[in-house]
């Protein structure tokens, strides 16, 4: 057993779609989440930037004390994943790809067309392809980018017909052209629009990584034994600038109960 919390980041509020799931599947563990909202977002920036911010929060995390950290971005976990793993050896470091890859290599056959959207640099890494292929060879993947979701979610902008236009002008052809019918959210932001998606195209299977993410830290858990004997403590949500979108999310998670938010910025611009 080990009561330590569990460290979670994202380039800004899009990674605290995983922590409902977290709460409903493991309710003991805590949970110390970084959000980087002063820089977000990442998925347009160079690679080498993104790995300086992620390392950075890594680093932070870990003098946390933090028993596992959940790369809650699509974007750092397609290209820095395994250079995060060796800068922290003694702590278990989960992508967010790979368990997604795995849920649509059970789910999918060669009948199913899948399409991964996310921000450009996701999609440009290709690791959403690399990882489905890896586990089930033979099935037809087309990717897109939509690098206007994120900056538009982060200022709230969700339930309004700017982001229902701005779905259909990266989805429509996308999707009918390739005539997708599982669509993978390859962006933890993503899943705060999965209703407008829904809404607009309700054919679609839709694969949310951020619920597919719990199963990976169910089983890091057990494997070493790390699971929380029991619920104690506050959580606590860590942002480098405290927006009113990020603070209004989190209320609506917790209910305004059981945690606590705090500022943390950080010298890299």
């Amino acid at each position: 057993m080990d009561n330590r919390p569990i460290g979670f980041f994202d380039s800004g509020l899009g990674g605290l779609t995983c922590i409902p799931y977290l709460m409903n599947t493991l309710p003991n563990e805590r949970i110390v989440y970084f959000g980087d909202t002063a820089r977000t977002p990442y998925g347009s920036k160079a690679i080498d930037t993104i790995k300086n911010f992620a390392s950075e929060i890594t680093d932070f995390l870990a003098k946390e004390d933090v028993k596992m950290i959940v790369i809650a971005c699509n974007t750092v976990s397609s290209t820095c994943l395994n250079e995060l793993q060796e800068r922290h050896p003694d702590i278990p470091i989960l992508g967010i790809i790979s368990p997604a890859a795995r849920r649509v290599s059970e789910k999918c056959t060669a009948k199913n067309r899948i399409g991964i959207i996310g921000t450009k640099v996701t999609i440009g890494s290709g690791a959403y392809k690399k990882e489905i292929l890896g586990e089930t060879s033979g099935l037809d993947i087309y990717e897109w980018p939509c690098p206007v979701f994120v900056p538009l979610i982060e200022e709230g902008i969700i339930e309004n017909d700017i982001m229902d236009l701005s779905i259909k002008y990266y989805l429509e052809h996308f999707l009918k052209y390739n005539l997708i019918d599982t669509l993978v959210l390859g962006c933890t932001h993503y899943p705060l629009i999965r209703k407008n998606i829904e809404k607009l195209y309700p054919n679609l299977d839709i694969i949310d990584p951020s619920e597919e993410v719990i199963s990976a830290i169910d089983e890091c858990l057990s494997n070493r034994d790390i699971y929380s004997s029991v619920s104690q403590g506050s959580n606590t949500f860590y942002a480098s600038d405290l927006s009113e979108n990020f603070v209004n999310m989190i209320n609506r998670i917790f209910k305004n109960t059981g945690f606590t938010v705090a500022f943390k910025s950080f010298d890299i611009t």
